[in-house]
């Protein structure tokens, strides 16, 4: 069997026709590699052999294509490659050939990994390591890559949150400050960070049962007055998380 003509096709590609009119599409790579532009002449085991080929860029350009989408670590390309059941010869040869081009690199991975997360999700250092972490990072690289930002950084955009974060709030100070904590640990923050933030940023948010109350006050006075009205006004501060100092000693302000 002979190659009567080869026609280019897009992306790579390549449409080798037969003098018995059988076609085949095949890659440049693989043209190349079994010099094909001189050698017309198919027997059997070349065949064979461009079938294997084929396969293998095949797998290839679809790791390509799965790269182009965005950056990957070597863990998702290891998985993916793991889900398209390339055997292990294969997978070693394809991840050392996109590492020697440099289309997987972990410390760049990381690098732009921690700049996204920094500076377009609400996520913290903490959760940011953890998240390579699961990437099977090298922690050395984590923690360089993390250690250049420094601590200020973080502060700024944990304050920013914060900020935002109690405008949203309305409950008493030692209720907010929990769940600040919780919510902010959540994320990947420091907690003796979250405590300087949360008391730097607390006054920002006046009164709190002072609105507390005038929010309650305004659904019970409509069903309740005088002592019943004081006593279910009491019961609604203290399920708030005012303590019992807090709440008699605004009543008091309030000559109620």
């Amino acid at each position: 069997m002979k190659i009567d003509k080869i026609k280019k096709l897009a992306n790579g590609k390549y449409l080798l026709t037969m003098d018995n009119k059988e076609k085949i599409v095949t890659y440049e790579e693989v043209i190349l590699n079994h010099n094909l532009l001189f050698s017309k002449e198919i027997s059997d085991e070349l065949l064979n052999e461009l079938n294997i080929d084929n396969n293998y860029f095949d797998i290839y350009n679809r790791v390509i294509k799965y790269i182009s989408i965005k950056m990957r670590s070597n863990f998702e390309i290891e998985n993916y490659l793991d889900r398209l059941q390339v055997d292990e010869t294969d997978k070693n040869k394809i991840i050392n050939n996109l590492k020697q081009i440099g289309l997987i690199n972990d410390l760049n991975y990381a690098r732009a990994f921690i700049a996204d997360k920094f500076n377009l999700t609400n996520m913290g250092p903490y959760k940011i390591k953890n998240e390579l972490s699961k990437h099977n990072i090298d922690p050395d690289i984590i923690d360089a890559e993390l250690n250049k930002y420094e601590d200020k950084f973080v502060y700024d955009k944990l304050n920013k949150l914060m900020v935002k974060r109690l405008k949203t709030m309305n409950n008493s100070k030692s209720v907010i400050k929990q769940k600040i904590l919780t919510h902010f640990i959540n994320l990947g923050y420091d907690k003796e960070m979250i405590i300087s933030s949360f008391e730097q940023n607390i006054r920002l948010v006046k009164n709190y049962i002072e609105r507390d109350y005038q929010i309650v006050y305004g659904k019970l006075s409509k069903k309740y007055t005088g002592k019943e009205l004081e006593y279910k006004l009491i019961v609604k501060l203290y399920q708030k998380g005012y303590t019992q100092d807090e709440i008699a000693s605004y009543l008091r302000s309030t000559d109620m």
